[in-house]
């Protein structure tokens, strides 16, 4: 199994009324495991915890419990040399696109940083691979000397999914990672995804408020509610049990298709 998440909790905190600290919704007990190239859908609305998930998936935070297995073994507490491994193999792209690259660096600069970091290649070798990667994403090689403030929230998003796939990682967080673009875009960018998820073998967790981006890209879906899992299930199966209270909302909530997709539908149904 590529990953595993087991038994993980993560109370939070936040000010409250007076300067007091309040309880927040944290992770609950949260369960769920990845294979390698699978892709799982993780929905649920602001708040529910799936964000939070992320973060500790990618090491960014610990769990007060519970363990997170990367390729068998258990993150963090690995040597560093393990750390620096895995950092390649797990890879992310964030919601806010603008704040993830430098606005004054060219963009060819911020696709070449993993490159340098974990494959050193010589410099001729490395120009011509970022532009490879420009190309990849539907953006031209020319743009490689370009700064990212010139670029549009889609061109910006095909440039960190450049960057995140620079390294044929394992397992790709996608953290939002639609959700600001416009409904024509965000279509195209999901195309991307699942082009690029076939062609690298990558493992997606794609997290999403959007049930209609989820079933577009991911094989499996777990809606989170309250930072638990509410229900976890196969998108090419229709459900066994009843469908959870939290995924009912959801499935209320789609207004109706993205450009080429069919229309929003609860999983499992034609």
């Amino acid at each position: 199994m590529l990953l595993e998440v087991r038994g993980v909790e993560k109370p939070y905190r936040r000010g409250g009324v007076l300067g007091r600290q309040e309880p927040a919704p944290g992770l609950c007990g949260v369960n769920l495991a990845l294979a390698e190239g699978d892709s799982l859908g993780l929905i649920g609305w602001s708040g529910s915890g799936k964000s939070a998930l992320g973060r500790i998936v990618l090491g960014l935070e610990r769990p007060d419990t519970g363990a997170v297995r990367f390729q068998g073994q258990k993150l963090p507490g690995r040597p560093e040399a393990d750390r620096r491994r895995v950092r390649g193999d797990l890879q992310v792209v964030f919601q806010d696109t603008p704040s993830a690259l430098n606005p004054r660096r060219r963009v060819g600069v911020s696709l070449a940083e993993p490159l340098q970091n974990y494959a050193r290649r010589a410099r001729a070798v490395l120009r011509e691979r970022v532009r490879e990667l420009l190309v990849l994403v539907g953006l031209a090689a020319a743009d490689a000397e370009r700064d990212s403030h010139q670029f549009s929230g889609g061109q910006l998003q095909r440039s960190a999914i450049a960057r995140a796939s620079a390294l044929h990682p394992r397992l790709i967080v996608l953290d939002e990672a639609v959700s600001s673009l416009d409904m024509l875009v965000q279509a195209r960018v999901l195309d991307l995804l699942a082009d690029l998820r076939q062609r690298f073998g990558s493992a997606y967790l794609f997290s999403a408020h959007d049930l209609r981006v989820v079933e577009r890209l991911t094989l499996r879906l777990a809606a989170m509610d309250a930072g638990r899992i509410a229900t976890l299930g196969d998108l090419a199966r229709p459900p066994q049990a009843p469908i959870h209270p939290a995924l009912q909302r959801l499935i209320a909530a789609v207004p109706g298709s993205l450009p080429g997709a069919g229309a929003g539908r609860p999983p499992g149904s034609t």
